[in-house]
């Protein structure tokens, strides 16, 4: 198993930026994609931001987020952490930090998640 604790969130006001961190512990040798998803208030969970520790490490972002957040990480210490700047009021969500052996699920749908952190952006 891999338990992931996410540190960071909170509210901030639009225009702000904000830091998100993630560790993961457990069997994380298996653990080849680490990244954030977001769910907002009466919406489904969507993608945010992933890596993807192959032979050449690959981030991939949602387009809504592209040019305001990046995702940055270690693979050896298993960290993840997401940047985010220019936050928009429709930023405002929880944010999970998820985790996967496969890059093509934790685009879909990850398999580990953490327990999640409020982002709230207001004028």
């Amino acid at each position: 198993q891999v338990q992931l604790v996410e540190y960071g969130g909170g509210s901030v006001q639009a225009g702000d930026s904000l830091k998100l961190s993630c560790t993961a512990s457990g069997s994380t040798s298996i653990i080849e994609n680490m990244g954030w998803w977001r769910q907002a208030p009466g919406k489904g969970r969507e993608h945010v931001a992933t890596l993807n520790w192959g032979s050449v490490v690959r981030a991939d972002y949602r387009d809504s987020v592209k040019g305001r957040f990046i995702v940055s990480g270690n693979n050896a210490e298993k960290t993840v952490s997401l940047l985010m700047t220019n936050l928009k009021l429709e930023d405002t969500a929880v944010y999970f930090c998820v985790a996967d052996v496969h890059l093509w699920r934790i685009l879909s749908n990850p398999n580990y998640w953490g327990q999640g952190t409020q982002v709230t952006v207001s004028t």
